[in-house]
């Protein structure tokens, strides 16, 4: 029982059944590819330089579909642990993931009506798809938490008809970047209100306990936990910048559509870690912790060493000049090709690595965010450098040396810890 007043019962532990992973994976699937079909499809109705903006804008915005999600982090890792205050922790979560959307969507909505033609109300409108789209995320978690996975898969189904449709109109129509992202955000906004009122009233009214006295505790988990996601799709962010003012904003398009396949395969990795966040979060408790960490080094050394290693021969292959021609082409499709597979592979197991520190216990979770920083710090110093005279090739080579400086600095924050 949660408490005198809640009908709710406690989430369980036990490993999700395979009938209901399937299910939640055929839902998210099915969204993430009518994206992935949107990016291909929109290139033939717009032509480069929209596109171009189109996908400048998505780049810069991605990282915000990471902040509410900063709350289900949090709740996924908590409320399995709790049972007096679950109602109340769960009914926090749904608010501090509601705030920062509400805030965009406001900025939004002003930009729209003062500047409806510009680039900022073409960026936040992008910016609101994003953080919705979060938002989203964040409340399926909680229906998952409750036994309620069918609401889950059905909400990502019913985006991915709305991409679809969308995505179908303005290849027919030729509607601008701005309307076809205002009417994607409209579908989405759509499918949120139901799922938001389909939560438990408890969970919406508050739980029976005054929310300033939990969210000292549940902000900081919020903030260690999102912070970390946050900066690592927000130093993807910023090589989309560094495109658009080193004047090659035009090949974020490709940059962009060779990214689809790494995230693609990424956020799945990163839903099936959160469908069993909750028994990794029960099963790694005190003495469990240990172990945890254990494997998380020696994930930890096989990113660094992978990084070093694609830092030489990235070196080596700069130095002879029929392979610089081929890194410096801008059609070099099959050299970004391999980078993407490089960087997804080191990706995931980064992915992997995280979680396994995160889950173990709060005091780990400072480590988590300061090696973010600085992977952060060394994308972008590394995008400045080698997206001007490489472009796409650049780019992918900043991630991934990005991505063995994190995994140095991690490694050695945990084994010191």
């Amino acid at each position: 029982m949660t408490g005198p007043s809640s009908a709710t019962t406690a989430p369980a532990v036990a490993p999700p059944r395979p009938a209901v992973v399937l299910r939640l994976l055929a839902g998210r699937g099915a969204f993430r590819l009518s994206v992935q079909l949107m990016g291909l499809v929109l290139i033939t109705a717009w032509g480069a330089r929209d596109y171009g903006r189109f996908a400048n804008a998505l780049g810069l915005m991605t990282w915000l579909n990471f902040v509410p999600g900063a709350a289900e982090k949090a709740a996924l890792k908590a409320l399995p642990r709790l049972r007096l205050t679950l109602d109340a922790v769960a009914a926090l979560a749904v608010r501090v993931a509601a705030v920062p959307v509400l805030v965009v969507l406001a900025a939004m909505a002003v930009t729209l009506v003062v500047a409806p033609r510009s680039d900022a109300a073409l960026y936040l409108t992008v910016a609101a798809w994003s953080i919705s789209g979060g938002l989203l995320m964040t409340v399926s978690g909680l229906h998952r938490l409750r036994g309620k996975s069918t609401l889950d898969a059905l909400a990502f189904t019913a985006g991915s008809v709305v991409v679809g449709v969308v995505t179908c109109l303005t290849w027919v129509v030729r509607w601008p970047p701005g309307m076809h992202l205002a009417l994607l955000l409209g579908g989405l906004l759509v499918i949120l209100g139901a799922s938001v009122a389909l939560l438990p009233r408890p969970w919406l009214g508050g739980g029976g306990l005054p929310g300033h006295r939990l969210l000292p505790a549940f902000g900081r988990s919020t903030v260690l936990l999102g912070l970390t996601e946050v900066l690592d799709v927000l130093a993807t962010s910023t090589v989309f910048g560094v495109f658009a003012l080193s004047g090659r904003t035009t090949e974020s398009g490709p940059f962009y559509l060779a990214l689809l396949v790494s995230s693609a395969f990424c956020s799945l990795v990163f839903y099936q870690l959160k469908l069993h966040q909750p028994t990794a979060s029960w099963r790694m408790r005190g003495t469990g912790a240990a172990a945890g960490r254990a494997r998380a080094v020696e994930l930890l050394k096989l990113v660094e060493r992978g990084g070093i290693a694609f830092a030489v021969l990235l070196a080596a292959g700069l130095a002879v000049p029929s392979t610089r021609a081929l890194l410096t082409d801008e059609d070099s499709y099959v050299v970004l090709g391999v980078l993407v597979l490089v960087e997804t592979a080191l990706y995931a197991t980064g992915i992997y690595a995280s979680f396994l520190v995160e889950n173990t216990n709060s005091k780990v979770l400072t480590l988590t965010s300061g090696a973010a920083v600085v992977s952060l710090v060394a994308t972008a110093a590394a995008a400045a450098l080698l997206v001007p005279p490489l472009g796409p090739v650049g780019g992918f080579a900043a991630l991934v040396f990005a991505l063995a400086v994190k995994a140095a600095v991690l490694r050695r924050l945990v084994r010191r810890h």
